[in-house]
């Protein structure tokens, strides 16, 4: 498989994904809307390993790109340069936060995988890497055999493309569990029992706010084997509405995303 990575959106989930993949020894190619000069900070951080480009020099880069725009703008994805690649889908649905709706999405007739698949008809489309909040998505990574590594799940209709993006997975310090095809993604998305909250701590009680804030960001959450993951999944119901709503999420996790946004400003 090859070295290099090409990551799409160089959010708070792009830039962690790219923060794993040097850390695993791959090359990267980030791409974002605001054009690789803005990058530069980023790159600065992650050194020799990556550089900018736009989102179709990110495409031609690599066998395996990573989608991590908001899921509103994914027709932004360039089909025709993403053909033959595969594709890992990390983009979470929050209709009422951030992406608006999608009928066919709203009354179940596609899975948000499912319509990613359906515009990127030419690649192989894997659900994965999108149900840890951006902080502990790196901080929860460990080599494999630490006693503390955690299982992901994954989803996606190629059989060999799931195995690939697993041994991604593996190299960028987790586990996975596959929970079955695009269709059955809904088992994975936003507010369902496998999304964000097993991968963050538990704070104790008694903490003052900055003293809750830091363990969360200095603790990771406890790990789960497969049988657990699949257990979470198992135990999904269909959201109504569907999407993701910041209700849904830790505390600390909005306020965290709200703080990196106001950054940004």
């Amino acid at each position: 498989m090859s070295k290099t990575v090409g990551v799409i959106g160089a959010g708070m989930i792009g830039s962690g994904i790219a923060r794993l993949a040097v850390a695993a020894g791959y090359e990267v190619v980030i791409a974002n809307s605001r054009g690789p000069e803005s990058l530069k900070g980023l790159l600065d951080e992650l050194g020799s390993k990556a550089r900018a480009g736009t989102a179709e020099e990110a495409s031609k880069a690599a066998d395996i790109i990573v989608a991590a725009l908001p899921l509103g703008v994914f027709k932004s994805l360039p089909a025709d340069h993403l053909a033959g690649k595969i594709v890992v889908d990390t983009m979470n649905y929050y209709p009422s936060a951030r992406d608006g709706r999608f009928d066919d999405i709203d009354q179940r007739k596609l899975t948000t995988s499912e319509m990613i698949q359906a515009h990127l008809s030419g690649s192989k489309v894997i659900k994965a890497l999108h149900n840890l909040d951006f902080h502990h998505l790196v901080a929860n990574a460990r080599p494999a055999g630490n006693p503390e590594r955690t299982t992901l799940p994954i989803a996606g209709d190629d059989a060999q493309a799931k195995a690939k993006v697993s041994s991604l997975m593996s190299d960028f310090g987790y586990d996975s569990v596959d929970v079955g095809t695009l269709a059955d993604s809904w088992r994975i998305e936003p507010g369902t029992p496998i999304y964000v909250w097993p991968y963050v701590p538990e704070i104790p009680e008694g903490l003052n706010e900055q003293e809750a804030r830091e363990w969360y960001l200095n603790h990771p959450g406890k790990p789960l084997n497969a049988e657990a993951a699949l257990k979470l999944v198992n135990a999904a119901d269909r959201n109504a509405p569907v999407g993701g709503q910041p209700s849904d999420l830790p505390a600390i996790h909005v306020t965290l995303v709200g703080e990196v946004y106001k950054g940004r400003g």
